[in-house]
């Protein structure tokens, strides 16, 4: 899994995602990866998955996907 494959450059210049908000698998994947997850307020998941970058307190989203304020 290429770091190239994950992330785009975003509209303000930042790195989004590039699985947009719906590469579940892809999502949970990176997070289980990342020593930076740290896992949002529960009332904030969208995903099932406990670990997912849906569900990390450092995403924000975008019109089309996130990006990840600790990358």
């Amino acid at each position: 899994m290429g770091n190239s494959n994950i992330w785009c450059i975003g509209n303000k210049g930042k790195k989004e995602f590039a699985g947009g908000k719906n590469d579940w698998e892809k999502a949970a994947q990176v997070a289980g990866n990342c020593s930076n997850f740290s896992a949002d307020d529960e009332d904030e998941w969208v995903a099932d998955e406990s670990r997912s970058c849906y569900n990390c307190r450092y995403r924000r989203w975008t019109m089309q996907s996130f990006i990840c304020c600790k990358r």
